[in-house]
């Protein structure tokens, strides 16, 4: 009766930032954070002198560590996506830690890894699923085509209780265009046009306030992970 409390407290204390998913292991993070994805042989033993080899979906050549010669001193074959980017734990490999750190995590880096150790006897091969969340940046510096470049505002009539803004934002669909104040919440549009040219989206939006602020226009492209604002002060003399 006492073994399942030991279990569950193994269970919590052992994973860390990651969950059960199947027979294998799920780790999520933010992108543009490192990841670190877990491997170990089911005895724990020594891999100083072994071989593991960590595979993307199946194909794609992520770290490979063969009785100290791997990726990051001089072996050839590693994908294009993971060169530079991808570490052991050296000092814990006679642990049996053949664990590998993804570092600056990417949208793309997200999908299937195999962590396997074919020389074993019997072989041994372990699953994990890497899920990178999305981060809204501004990316116009990434040279990604489409990207909505920083939205133009105007003021289109002034009084001493209001203000009409207008913003105008264009990008390659799907794009949303719209206005929040200082807390970031969203405000609602008075008059919003769309339309699209060229294989780009044209949005103009318009907004009245009366309190004393700073307006952002903020156009989104989510399927880019794009996000870019203007933002004006505006004074309310009321």
């Amino acid at each position: 009766m006492e073994l399942l409390p030991l279990v569950c407290l193994c269970l919590l204390s052992c994973s860390g930032e990651t969950s059960a998913a199947g027979d294998g292991v799920k780790v999520v993070v933010e992108e543009d954070s490192d990841a670190v994805l877990p491997c170990s042989p089911s005895n724990k033993e020594d891999m100083t002198g072994k071989l593991f080899d960590w595979k993307k979906d199946g194909q794609k050549e992520v770290f490979m560590y063969d009785s100290g010669i791997h990726y990051n001193n001089g072996r050839p074959g590693q994908d294009e996506l993971f060169k530079g980017r991808v570490s052991h734990f050296q000092d814990q490999l006679k642990n049996g830690n053949a664990s590998i750190k993804i570092h600056n995590t990417k949208m793309a880096d997200s999908g299937n890894y195999s962590c396997d150790f074919p020389r074993l006897q019997p072989r041994q091969t372990f699953n994990i699923e890497l899920v990178v969340g999305q981060v809204l940046r501004d990316r116009t510096g990434e040279n990604i085509p489409g990207a909505a470049p920083r939205p133009i505002i105007n003021i289109l009539k002034m009084t001493k209780d209001w203000i009409l803004l207008q913003c105008e934002a264009h990008g390659s669909p799907p794009l949303t265009v719209e206005w929040k104040d200082r807390a970031g919440y969203t405000l609602d549009a008075e008059e919003r046009k769309e339309s699209e040219r060229g294989g780009r989206s044209y949005i103009t939006v318009k907004i009245t306030v009366t309190k004393t602020d700073n307006y952002s226009c903020v156009a989104t492209q989510k399927d880019i992970s794009h996000q870019i604002a203007a933002v004006i002060p505006m004074h309310i003399q009321a």
